[in-house]
């Protein structure tokens, strides 16, 4: 290895596809990521001093493998004639670069970074090396002293609640904030009864199409956060959908004077409107994007997404997945036009599609793309994990649909009237399908038949359906991802880092593939909601994130922004958070609801909950001994009925479908309602294995099993 150009990288999964592209011509190292941390010593363990407006850090070895792996690359270091820094072309890569040039005494360092590890990308990054950039690195370090200097002075004021709480954090608590807020929403909700009213025609359904105001006090009961979200989580401005209800009545008596006009009076058609809509093609993957398609249609978490991502990146597949951007490179646009000229001409644009970036995107990346647009899936497949393979399909089928022609839908609307009562009915026709035809992100087609103003229609049926209100929904993984960028917080590095976190540290839990607030999440939220009020405000913590990209800019001193941060407000803050801590670390923070006990008229708090159906039960903060369950039939808060000495046993004339025995009638408790049920009337055999199923509830048609179904009377 004497004398031979020594090229550094991070993964040690990238050596075999760089060494069979570079051969050996040179040598190949990998750090295994980060090498070096901050120390944990000095004034509370920071590994770090702010005097004035300088900082100057300790950096260590992060592990015992870490300094085996610095000795061994000094060594390396020194038999090679230059050595270049090639780890990953983003922030977090020039980081780890100049810890890596630092801590093994390279002199005048040089950087080459690549999007792709493909011969021709790797060869010209090796060939054309430039310095390390300091603004990005400087930017990088101030990251690692800020999250540190947030997390180890802001824990310990956690740590006085007793209840397990390990961390806080400058990203972690603002995205706990989020889903401790959206559960808040959920547990305050009321649900509001409405009715959709319609008519049928032959061939098509309308819906009373009603003044605007006469729903706003429904409406008024909706999130507009709901409303956003109510498509697939990716490309929701994008999609759409077809009117599946009428404009919201919100008395049955209004709903049946619809009804009774449309049956009374005839109907004829008073408008049809009909235009031609074009639908743009979506934006290539970046990281927050991918993460949140890989959740919808494969299933996988972000961290899976981003392990799975990771490996074809090191074998030479996708191009590199931390990103932001979404501009192509030339010379996969031509490629991948190319693909479409021999394989789709009619979707192959005048022009090739471009997309706009967030403002604050790094440019200079590339989004999320494969290497080689032509590689066929048969000869890829051998070579790829099943949930790789459907990976890069999917990054794939993005990238070729980002460059095709936009979709031409058809719309049509229909509006009838009968007496004084307006209808519609809405249609959507796929005419041209464009990209969808890789990337189907539109609802779909209801046809309408074919009508003329002045038309007379014949009624076939008038009716209303009862429907409820429903509070905004819990978050996906890929839905907090989408929203932590959309506030602004994290990057796409940290996106499956934090939301890992969380979980790990017992915040959230995954429930019914939706995250969930602990009661130790919704302590910890509301506690620092309280004690550090601007760590879950989302507008804070991005701020913080445009400081550090104006560091990384070369816009500002980092050392200035830190120190004064600190100075003008952690400092303060955390003294004022200190007089509070002895107060609220002796409550029990539960959030107060609107019902009144029934005893006392104070307000009771809600008690989180798995047991109840609702998530929580109501306690009286007075009366210790008054709680309410929220009941399902009557649709209200109940306070539980007092116990009854048990009844004697009723047996009934149908037999236990397993032994045979009579099935007895055995009554409970559920919600604050009584309930009966079925089962069998031997008390030793129903702790049998062969029994737990052999029990029967009531339902308003009788007594059904899930397994046995319902008894035959």
């Amino acid at each position: 290895m004497t004398g031979k150009t020594l090229v550094l990288i991070e993964a040690p999964g990238k050596l075999k596809k760089l060494r069979q592209i570079l051969g050996s011509d040179y040598a190949l190292a990998a750090s295994g990521g980060h090498i070096r941390t901050l120390a944990d010593d000095g004034t509370d363990s920071l590994g770090f001093d702010l005097v004035g407006e300088r900082i100057s850090c300790r950096w260590i070895p992060r592990d015992a493998r870490a300094k085996s792996t610095i000795a061994e690359l000094k060594q390396a270091v020194k038999e090679a004639s230059r050595v270049i820094l090639a780890t990953d072309e983003d922030r977090e890569g020039e980081s780890i670069a100049w810890h890596l040039a630092d801590a093994l005494g390279v002199k005048n360092p040089l950087r080459a970074t690549y999007r792709e590890i493909t011969p021709a990308a790797v060869r010209s990054a090796l060939a054309n090396p430039r310095p390390l950039d300091r603004s990005l690195v400087n930017a990088g370090i101030c990251r690692a002293v800020l999250d540190k200097l947030v997390g180890y002075k802001g824990s310990p004021l956690v740590w006085q609640l007793n209840n397990g709480a390990k961390s806080i954090g400058r990203v972690q608590s603002a995205a706990l904030h989020i889903l401790c807020d959206r559960e808040a929403q959920i547990r305050s909700f009321v649900p509001q009864d409405y009715w959709s009213v319609f008519v049928d025609y032959e061939g098509f359904r309308a819906f009373y199409e009603g003044r605007r105001q006469e729903s706003i006090g429904v409406r008024s009961q909706e999130s507009g956060v709901r409303r956003e979200e109510e498509s697939e989580v990716d490309d929701a401005a994008e999609r759409t959908s077809s009117q599946n209800e009428s404009t919201k009545v919100l008395t049955q008596a209004e709903a049946d004077r619809l009804v009774a006009i449309a049956r009374q009076f005839p109907h004829q058609v008073i408008k049809v409107e009909g235009k031609t809509v074009y639908r743009t093609p979506p934006p290539p993957f970046i990281t927050s994007s991918l993460q949140q398609a890989a959740g919808a249609k494969l299933k996988l978490s972000p961290e899976k997404v981003m392990q799975i991502a990771q490996s074809l990146y090191e074998q030479g597949h996708i191009t590199y997945h931390r990103t932001d951007s979404v501009f192509m490179a030339e010379s996969f646009v031509d490629s991948a036009q190319d693909w479409l000229h021999r394989h789709d001409p009619d979707n192959l644009p005048a022009k090739a599609t471009s997309h706009r970036s967030n403002k604050n995107a790094q440019e200079a990346h590339e989004a999320i793309r494969p290497t080689d647009i032509n590689r066929s899936s048969a000869s890829l497949r051998p070579e790829l994990s099943p949930e790789a393979f459907d990976l890069y399909v999917l990054i794939w089928i993005r990238a070729i649909a980002s460059l095709c022609k936009p979709a031409r839908l058809q719309q049509t609307k229909i509006t009838t009237q009968s007496g004084d009562v307006n209808w519609q009915a809405k249609g959507q026709l796929l005419e041209f399908a464009g990209y969808t035809r890789y990337w189907n992100n539109l609802s779909d087609d209801v046809q309408l038949p074919l009508v003329q103003e002045g038309q007379t229609l014949e009624l076939l049926n008038a009716g209303s359906e009862k429907k409820q209100t429903q509070p905004p929904p819990r978050y996906t993984e890929p839905k907090l991802v989408q929203q932590m960028e959309r506030s602004g917080i994290g990057r796409p590095s940290t996106y499956a880092p934090t939301v890992a976190t969380l979980k790990q540290r017992n915040y959230v839990e995954l429930n019914k593939k939706v995250l969930q607030p602990t009661i130790l999440g919704m302590e910890v939220d509301s506690f620092v909601a309280q004690a550090l009020p601007k760590l879950v405000d989302t507008e804070f913590t991005a701020e913080m994130e445009f400081q550090l990209d104006r560091i990384a800019e070369g816009k500002i001193n980092w050392e200035q922004w830190l120190t004064g941060w600190n100075r003008e407000y952690l400092v303060p803050a955390l003294q004022q958070a200190q007089q509070i801590v002895p107060t609220v670390a002796h409550q029990t923070i539960l959030e107060v609801s609107k019902i009144a006990c029934p005893k006392c008229q104070t307000l009771m708090v809600q008690v989180p909950s798995r047991k109840v159906k609702k998530g929580y039960f109501l306690k009286c903060q007075s009366c210790a001994d008054t709680v309410m369950f929220w009941g399902e039939r009557q649709k209200k808060w109940e306070v539980p009925q007092p116990k009854t000495e048990p009844q004697p046993v009723k047996l009934t004339e149908h037999s236990c479908p397993v032994c045979k025995k009579p099935l007895e009638e055995y009554n409970y408790q559920k919600e604050g309602q009584q309930k009966v049920m079925l089962r069998c009337s031997d008390a030793a055999a129903r702790q049998q294995k062969k029994h737990k199923e052999a029990v029967y509830f009531q339902t308003p048609r009788g007594f059904w099993s899930p397994k046995f179904g319902e008894i035959s009377e």
